[in-house]
């Protein structure tokens, strides 16, 4: 009995959280329509190279479940994305661990997918409706581009940027567990 008053007290509280993100206005999706097609590109192999075999290292010590080719293609995936969008990658590592612990396949009570735990409905704001979120290579750069939009929308305040991804925006748990995880294991 008090196992499941747990569970849907647990239920509640997590869908209360998804309940408060809200649809992005009009201007909003465009400019995610926008950074979603443009082209990708590394900054700088020698420095990519670098911080590759460094969050690698780190990466296999947080979880070490996952197989070498996974967790560099996660990598990659991060600092291409990150880098595109103008996200510290450290900081994207360190939601994806807070979001789905390197699941790929992570799935929300609120139906967030995927390793940065991207709601569906924004393959609709975008005009990709087909798109997978279970894919890496599409999580991580839809994840990163909204990151970066919600920053740019609350003027590089990134207390009140994470929370608005996580739909938690004005309270600290969540942006607390993501530094904590940046200071303890991301930050270089």
């Amino acid at each position: 009995m008090l196992r499941n008053i747990l569970f849907i007290t647990t239920m509640l509280v997590w869908g209360s959280c998804a309940m408060a993100q809200e649809r992005p206005d009009q201007a909003f999706s465009m400019q995610l329509k926008e950074l979603m097609e443009q082209e990708n590109h590394f900054v700088d192999r020698y420095d990519a190279a670098v911080w590759m075999k460094d969050m690698e290292g780190r990466l296999k010590r947080r979880a070490p479940h996952i197989p070498p080719e996974e967790r560099l293609k996660i990598l990659t995936l991060v600092h291409r994305y990150a880098n595109k969008a103008g996200v510290d990658p450290q900081l994207v590592l360190a939601v994806i661990e807070v979001e789905s612990n390197f699941d790929r396949y992570a799935l929300s009570v609120a139906n967030a997918r995927g390793l940065m735990q991207v709601m569906p409905f924004w393959k609709d704001e975008i005009g990709h409706p087909d798109d997978s979120l279970f894919n890496m290579e599409t999580n991580i750069r839809y994840g990163c581009n909204i990151l970066k939009l919600y920053i740019d929308m609350e003027k590089n305040n990134l207390t009140y940027a994470l929370g608005r991804y996580n739909g938690s925006r004005g309270r600290a748990k969540y942006p607390n567990k993501v530094y904590a995880a940046l200071r303890k294991r991301w930050a270089l």
